[in-house]
């Protein structure tokens, strides 16, 4: 009874996790009406795009979700460019690096992120007139030598960085003597390693600046005096609309960018940075800080923890399944005809280069080729959640087909003789002897699996699967606090973890049976009648 309490109380965990995590399970991927204007953002760069959990201040919901919003600058002249092509605004979160790709892919109709219409870009995608322009600055610690700073000189030997794939990074190398550091994939890595101290700065735009200051008083926008300042083209510091190429709808786009005056964007951004939550943010102690992150974001987190728990669950009992397949035709006693023999060779061979390949890859560039490739190469457009699914599962089956491989070698090869000897079939003897054992075998193992698929599901942002990690991820951007947020989002993978790891050994106690067996006498017949 003990056990099974126990068992009732760890699945009361999981369970809420998994049913919130199939209530979002609906991807506007899917089907997406011709009268839809689908605008890709990161919904994390205040005060251009941010990730709010309610519908103020005009913000707009993100994709088909109930519970979270994007508002912003670039939200509002989503708006108003919907409006003037007579379509419905749809939101699609992507992260950054995917924006471009998924554009290209058809998955979105247009990026409206806060982007630069640079050269490079331009070879790949087209752009509208621009929409906003800005002066480049950087961000720093409030309490460090370069907060004083008022030209790139004295600069000289700081530790600078910017976000990746942009034109803020390639123009750190005007700093004198710069210790140009790795580019960052987000503005919250950079402003995390800010304060930590890894960087002394990163280069940025002035309306971001102006959110980091509102949001933490340790940091501190860097502007400079003309001329003592980044040297720029005109379209490196615009922003402009992202559109595929030859897009007939470029023309009516910058119809509708001309109708909107130059004091009425200049309002919109004020207003922006006016209406972002780090605005109105409660200053408190850390314990209020953890409330306030929970009270704004909790639902989200359990949604993306109930994603999570469903990716990892299923593609691991799925991919349990292409192990075992494997393991069992790799098995196989050798054909006898000539027909035989060539077609067991070639799925061996397929099946190695499958293993090889799944092993030898990380799971984050499969998922950029499974689900932006296919896109590209062949127009197969996946729904996000099938794709994250699909790319756990076949990676898993990978990793399982060796672990399975190991556990038919565990098997005493005498038990194969022995079933053999009295006439069962190669499928008797590996269905009714050797799997059950091989099961019992590899269990330790698939939990282990299971454990590290919780986790590994972070990947996954890659391709804007919004799990636990994609939500916290978008918290921080917005709030600015990073180690609350994160410490949360530690908090609720060891959570699940945790009880899977105990959820796994109850199983495992109860496939061995008792510790030891006792032997009960039973009372011969003349006792009884004693």
């Amino acid at each position: 009874m003990k056990k099974k309490f126990t068992l009732f109380v760890l699945l009361s965990f999981l369970v809420p996790f998994i049913t919130l995590g199939l209530s979002q399970n609906v991807s506007a991927d899917e089907k997406t009406p011709i009268d839809t204007f689908r605008v890709g953002m990161e919904a994390g760069y205040a005060p251009f795009n941010w990730t709010q959990t309610n519908d103020k201040n005009g913000a707009v919901p993100i994709g088909d979700s109930n519970n979270s919003w994007a508002g912003g600058y670039d939200v509002q002249i989503a708006k108003k460019i919907a409006d003037g092509l007579g379509k419905k605004l749809e939101i699609v979160k992507t992260e950054w690096d995917g924006l471009p790709v998924a554009l290209q892919s058809g998955r979105i109709d247009a990026v409206i992120a806060g982007m630069s219409p640079t050269a490079e870009r331009k070879k790949e995608i087209d752009f509208s007139n621009p929409y906003y322009e800005s002066d480049l600055v950087v961000v720093v610690r409030a309490d460090s030598k370069y907060a004083k700073a008022t030209s790139l000189e004295d600069f000289a030997g700081a530790k600078i960085t910017a976000q990746q794939s942009t034109f803020h990074y390639t123009v750190i190398d005007q700093i004198p003597q710069v210790e140009k550091r790795q580019a960052s994939k987000s503005f919250s890595q950079m402003r995390a390693a800010l304060l930590a101290g890894d960087i002394d700065g990163y280069v940025s735009e002035r309306p971001e600046g102006v959110t980091a200051e509102t949001a933490n008083e340790k940091y501190k926008m860097v502007e400079f005096a003309e001329g003592q300042g980044f040297k720029t083209n005109p379209e490196d510091v615009q922003v402009a609309i992202g559109m595929r190429k030859d897009d007939p709808d470029i023309a009516k786009v910058n119809e509708i960018l001309g109708g909107i005056s130059a004091d009425e964007r200049v309002k919109l951004m004020d207003q922006a940075i006016k209406d972002q939550p780090v605005s109105t943010q409660e200053k408190g102690g850390l314990m209020h800080d953890f409330k306030n992150i929970w009270n704004n974001y909790g639902k989200l987190f359990l949604q993306g923890a109930g994603l999570t728990l469903f990716i990892a669950v299923f593609s691991t009992v799925v991919g349990t399944g292409i192990g075992l397949l494997i393991g069992v035709f790799r098995t196989l006693p050798k054909a006898t005809s000539k027909l035989g023999t060539l077609l067991q060779k070639l799925c061996n061979s397929l099946l190695t280069i499958y293993i090889e390949v799944f092993r030898g890859t990380p799971m984050m560039v499969q998922a950029m080729v499974i689900f932006y490739g296919l896109g590209m190469a062949f127009g197969i457009n996946l729904d996000r959640t099938f794709a994250a699914l699909l790319i756990v599962s076949i990676n898993t089956g990978a990793y399982m087909s060796e672990i399975v491989r190991g556990g038919i070698f565990a098997v005493d090869a005498g038990q194969f003789e022995a079933a053999q000897a009295i006439g069962m079939t190669h499928g008797q003897t590996m269905r009714k002897v050797v799997l059950p054992q091989v099961l019992r075998n590899i269990l330790p193992a698939t939990g282990n699996e299971l454990v590290i698929n919780i986790k590994d599901t972070a990947v996954l942002s890659v391709i804007s699967v919004a799990d636990l990690f994609f939500q916290g991820n978008s918290a921080a951007g917005t709030n600015y606090q990073y180690f609350q947020t994160f410490a949360i989002i530690g908090v609720m993978y060891l959570v699940m973890t945790i009880t899977v790891s105990r959820l796994l050994r109850f199983l495992e106690s109860r496939l061995d049976g008792p510790a030891s067996y006792e032997k009960t006498e039973t009372a011969t017949s003349g006792e009884l009648k004693e």
